[in-house]
């Protein structure tokens, strides 16, 4: 299933990343992804809490930003990535997203 795929990439992604000091969700389709990044290192669920900063965005949109033929400024500015909340937050998992 695309979903687990998804969650698996992102879960692989932010156990790499240095913590991002503060709890990150992620709606992607159907599928929801909370990253809690408040200790020493990025933790990844399946969660439905309420975070810092919720990115929303398809799968389509994330492969699209994957693959490098999406800037990650522009999905936002096109609306095909929507963020709410934490901005400063949002910039740090740049790197989770591509």
């Amino acid at each position: 299933k695309m979903s687990n795929e998804v969650f698996t990439q992102l879960r692989n992604k932010a156990n790499e990343a240095e913590a991002i000091g503060g709890t990150l969700k992620f709606v992607i389709d159907d599928l929801t992804v909370f990253v809690d990044g408040t200790g020493n290192n990025n933790v990844a669920s399946q969660e439905d809490n309420e975070a810092d900063c919720t990115i929303t965005t398809s799968a389509s949109t994330l492969m699209e930003l994957q693959s490098g033929d999406l800037n990650p400024m522009m999905a936002v500015m096109g609306g095909k990535v929507k963020i709410a909340g934490d901005m400063g937050l949002a910039m740090k998992v740049q790197s989770l997203m591509s």
